[in-house]
């Protein structure tokens, strides 16, 4: 009786989980980033109305 194919997707799984681990936070923080930049691009270009017009709030 060999256990070897058992160890080796045992290794197998190991593997991936932890490649995942490694992945995920990396492409969380990346859509986080790109989110950020979206809203700022989008919160810095001009919306056609002068200072004037811009209600002061607190």
């Amino acid at each position: 009786m060999s256990y070897l194919p058992y160890v080796i997707g045992a290794y197998a799984v190991f593997a991936a989980v932890f490649l995942w681990d490694f992945l995920a936070p990396r492409l969380q923080v990346r859509r986080q980033l790109r989110a950020a930049r979206l809203r700022a691009r989008r919160d810095r270009k001009p919306s056609g109305r002068s200072a004037a017009d811009v209600e002061l709030t607190r």
